[in-house]
C-alpha cells in the first residue's frame, strides 16, 4: 500500500480497510513520515483513543510500515520511484514501472511557477522541470487537476493543480493517457465532462497526442508499453529505516519582507529549527561562517546588495557544503532561473505563502539534504 500523504481525504479509509483484521494477511505500507516522525505514528494519530475506538495495535494482520523520502525501491518485479510534490503536507508521487510498462501517480500537486498554472506558455524550470521528468514516458499519467485556469486566482497557494497545466506537462513529458483525478467535490458529471472536453481541445490545439479522460470508481485500464524516459536516476534508496531529528539543524533567515520573514519564522520554529537571523549581505556572510546552519533562505531584494553575487560568495565559502539548499524568497515566479542556478541557488519559494506551506517546503529541503 502506497500513501502519498496523510491528509485525511487520503488515510480515513485505513480503519476500515478489512483485509488488515484477518490474521493470515502480510502488508506492507509505504508513506512519508516527515522529521520526527514515522509514518507509522502518523498512520496512528487518526486512529487514537480521542478519534477512534479501535487502535493501530489492533490490526491482526502482520503489517510492516516503511519511510519513504525521494527515491527509488523495488516491490518484488516493480520498480517504484518515490518524488516530493508541492503541496501543503509532506507529498510523494509515485511512479511505477514494471514490464515495460509506466504508471505516474502523483497527487496532490500545485506547479511551482505559477503561470504554468493559468496555462501560459512557458518554459519549465527547476523543480517544475524535474516534476516533467518524474513524469515521462508514462503509459498512464494520473494526475491531480482539481481546478481551472479560471478558478486558480482564488486558489493558490491550496495545493493542487490545473487542468491546463496538467495537460500541457502530459503533453511535454509525452504522456500516453492522462486519467484526470482529485475531481473538485463541487462538480457534478455534466462539469466535469466539460472539463474533459476542454483539456481533449487543448490537446487538440497543441497537436498532442495524449488521450485524456477522467477517473473513475471501477475504471480498469490494461496497460503494456515500454516506455523511453529522461528521468533522472535517483540519489539514493527511497526507503529509511529511521526518521530524522531536526534537533541539530538550524536555518538562516536573510529576507527583508517583514510578513514573509515573520512566517518563515514561526515554521521554522515550529518545525523545531534553530533560526539565525540576517539583515544585510556581510551579516548574511557573517552568520554563515560562524553558525554553519543547514539551510539558507535569502530574500529577493537585499538592501544595496547583487543578489546573484552574494549567492556567488556564498558558494565560495569553504565550511559551506555545496549540498546545503539556499532558498531564494521572492514574489515574482519568472525569476531568471538559468542564472540564478548558475549561481548557486537551489531553489525558489514564491510568495505569498502560508506557515503550512512554509513548514513544508523546510522539511522537504532538509530531507533531500539529509537523503542525498
Amino acid at each position: 500500500m502506497l500513501i502519498t500523504h496523510s491528509h485525511w481525504d487520503h488515510i480515513q479509509g485505513l480503519p476500515f480497510f478489512a483485509p488488515l483484521y484477518g490474521p493470515n494477511n502480510e502488508w506492507h505500507i509505504y508513506g512519508p513520515g516527515g522529521m520526527g516522525a514515522s509514518i507509522r505514528e502518523v498512520l496512528a494519530g487518526q486512529m487514537e483513543y480521542t478519534y477512534f475506538p479501535v487502535s493501530l495495535d489492533q490490526f491482526f494482520a502482520n503489517v510492516s510500515y516503511h519511510n519513504v523520502v525521494e527515491g527509488s525501491f523495488a516491490i518484488d518485479d516493480v520498480r517504484v520511484t518515490a518524488r516530493f510534490l508541492n503541496h501543503p503536507a509532506l507529498t510523494v508521487g509515485y511512479r511505477l514501472e514494471s514490464n515495460g510498462a509506466v504508471l505516474v501517480y502523483s497527487t496532490d500537486h500545485e506547479p511551482h511557477a505559477r503561470e504554468l498554472a493559468f496555462g501560459k506558455p512557458s518554459p519549465m524550470r527547476g523543480e517544475d522541470e524535474d516534476h516533467r521528468r518524474f513524469l515521462s514516458g508514462a503509459d498512464l499519467l494520473i494526475h491531480d487537476a482539481q481546478y481551472t485556469a479560471d478558478e486558480y486566482p482564488e486558489r493558490i497557494g491550496w495545493g493542487h493543480s490545473t487542468a491546463e497545466f496538467v495537460v500541457d506537462v502530459a503533453m511535454a513529458a509525452n504522456v500516453k493517457q492522462l486519467a484526470l483525478y482529485h475531481h473538485d467535490p463541487m462538480r457534478d458529471d455534466d462539469a466535469l465532462d466539460q472539463v474533459v472536453e476542454s483539456c481533449r481541445n487543448r490537446v487538440a490545439d497543441a497537436n498532442g497526442s495524449v488521450e485524456v479522460f477522467a477517473a473513475s470508481e471501477g475504471l480498469v485500464i490494461d496497460l503494456k508499453g515500454s516506455a523511453v524516459s529522461d528521468i533522472k536516476s535517483s540519489h539514493a534508496n527511497g526507503i529509511v529505516p529511521f526518521v530524522p531529528s531536526v534537533s541539530n539543524e538550524s536555518v538562516l533567515i536573510a529576507v527583508h519582507d517583514e510578513a514573509a520573514r515573520q512566517i518563515l519564522y514561526d515554521a521554522a520554529v515550529a518545525t523545531g529549527l534553530t533560526v539565525h537571523s540576517a539583515d544585510s549581505a556581510n551579516e548574511s556572510l557573517a552568520v554563515l561562517r560562524r553558525e554553519r546552519p543547514s539551510l539558507l533562505l535569502l530574500g529577493d531584494d537585499p538592501p544595496n546588495t547583487d543578489l546573484l553575487e552574494l549567492c556567488r560568495a556564498i558558494r565560495a565559502l569553504p565550511d559551506i557544503s555545496p549540498e546545503t539548499p539556499l532558498i531564494v524568497v521572492s514574489d515574482d515566479a519568472a525569476l531568471d532561473r538559468t542564472a540564478g542556478t548558475a549561481a548557486g541557488i537551489t531553489d525558489w519559494f514564491v510568495k505569498p505563502f502560508s506557515i503550512v506551506y512554509a513548514r513544508t517546503r523546510l522539511r522537504v529541503w532538509l530531507l533531500r539534504q539529509d537523503f542525498r
